[in-house]
């Protein structure tokens, strides 16, 4: 871990940051594993838009008001890194990713890539995502017809992989896309428990979660490098992602991705384009099933635009109210609920002063519920997102793809996939919590439904 940029804070403008004293010496920290949640809504209710409070030796300054989001993410951005802790997690798994390179390799890679993520390359993917949807639910019928129920979380992360494989691979998962896809498991898994266990020992003590660990990145390793050397040898054989990020090439020096940068930029694709739309469709069938009413208008909308076949990308303008279920999901849990950046120097946020060194952290979770910028804002309510009702609302009151130079660049990919899944499978398919179960939103590296998503599934009569 970096060693903490000092400031001299009396020589700063602003004023100081209010918050909870906190324990000694741990601060905060104790409130924030009990409960994350309900502690970073809390501090932001009580103390207002930008709140102090200590996380052991960290300081963190929790940013709740849309123009201090747009301060770190966009407007000062090149002042705000990823900071020592996300990259001391992250950047063993993902490398130099996208997600954890800065600076002018981010830059570069950024320029490289935006082109394969074009509006235009996303539709080709259309297809993949409705066939395995499609084989999905040709999987569910013997556990329908035995009416038995089934893990939705596990069953949307199990379908995100196989769409990600084939988009990046050409190829059902399988051989070493079915090594890759199990390590990425391994690894996700790994690193929402270091999240959520900050002081667990480091990788180099061999624990047996450490072991698993090392054991996935060496298997994660060896299958990568295998399929991207393969591809070297078949230059333009292919137009998947993984063809047409060797074949991007710097329009300044002519230049490509070596096999480390395309091994980073694949992981990163592979766990993030997997792992954060899995999690959003689960609490998209949760909210469905609470809201029968938006159900109905949602399947009401489908039968007009599609009368049971199956959606193409082309029929995405047609379905406004399909967006808008999801772009409500991810208002009321968003998968990337918590993000943090570590500042290069001081800087001021809505008239409070932060000192270099310190964690400016910022909750899409926090500030997508704040009252201030949403009426009745933990009510499921797709309404909330036609254009009369969005006109005003600020630009980061809404932000769960981030925002500014590092807004996710799968973002179109991800909304793509998200409303042909839902789409496809409304049509048909009821989706019921098992009785029972109680769903509680768990705060690990995304914010999914702890203990998983069990459902009843049941087909609707023709």
């Amino acid at each position: 871990m970096s060693t903490p940029i000092t400031s001299d804070t009396r020589t700063m403008s602003g004023k100081p940051a209010p918050g909870p004293r906190g324990r000694p010496l741990v601060g905060s920290m104790f409130d924030v594993l009990h409960n994350s949640l309900e502690f970073i809504v809390g501090v932001s209710r009580e103390y207002g838009d930008v709140v102090k409070y200590r996380m052991a030796h960290w300081t963190w300054y929790q940013v709740n008001h849309p123009d201090g989001v747009q301060r770190i993410l966009q407007e000062n951005h090149r002042n705000y890194t990823k900071g020592s802790m996300t990259l001391g997690i992250m950047k063993p798994v993902a490398g130099d990713g996208l997600f954890t390179s800065e600076g002018e390799l981010w830059l570069r890679q950024r320029r490289l890539m935006q082109p394969v993520f074009h509006r235009r390359r996303i539709a080709a993917f259309g297809t993949i995502m409705t066939d395995a949807t499609h084989a999905m639910l040709d999987r569910w019928q013997p556990v329908i017809e035995r009416g038995q129920h089934l893990d939705i979380m596990d069953e949307m992360s199990r379908l995100t992989m196989e769409i990600v494989s084939q988009a990046l691979f050409s190829t059902q998962v399988g051989g070493d896309g079915n090594a890759i896809s199990g390590a990425i498991t391994t690894l996700l898994d790994d690193i929402g428990y270091r999240f959520e266990v900050p002081f667990y020992p480091p990788p180099s003590v061999p624990t047996p979660r450490n072991r698993r660990r090392q054991s996935a990145l060496r298997t994660l390793d060896e299958a990568m490098y295998r399929v991207i050397n393969e591809r070297r040898r078949q230059p333009g054989m292919h137009d998947d992602l993984l063809g047409l990020l060797i074949g991007a090439c710097d329009e300044d020096t002519g230049e490509g991705m070596s096999n480390k940068q395309l091994r980073d930029e694949v992981t990163t694709l592979f766990a993030a384009g997997h792992e954060t739309t899995a999690v959003t469709m689960a609490w998209v069938w949760y909210l469905l099933d609470q809201h029968p009413r938006a159900l109905a208008r949602l399947r009401s909308e489908l039968h007009a635009v599609l009368a049971g076949r199956t959606p193409t990308v082309a029929d995405l303008p047609q379905l406004p109210y399909t967006r808008m279920v999801i772009d409500e999901a991810l208002q009321l849990f968003p998968p990337v609920w918590i993000t943090n950046r570590q500042l290069v120097a001081n800087d001021e946020i809505c008239g409070y002063r932060i000192p270099a060194g310190a964690f400016a952290v910022v909750s899409p979770y926090v500030v997508q519920r704040h009252p201030a910028w949403w009426d009745d804002p933990d009510r499921f309510d797709p309404e909330r997102f036609t254009p009369e009702h969005s006109a005003d609302r600020p630009r980061y009151a809404y932000f769960p793809f981030g925002g500014g130079p590092r807004q996710c660049i799968g973002q179109s990919f991800a909304l793509t996939e998200a409303a042909l899944i839902l789409a496809t499978i409304a049509q048909h398919y009821d989706l019921n919590v098992l009785p029972g179960h109680t769903v509680v939103p768990q705060t690990l590296a995304t914010l999914r439904p702890g203990g998983g998503l069990p459902m009843i599934v049941t087909r609707r009569a023709r």
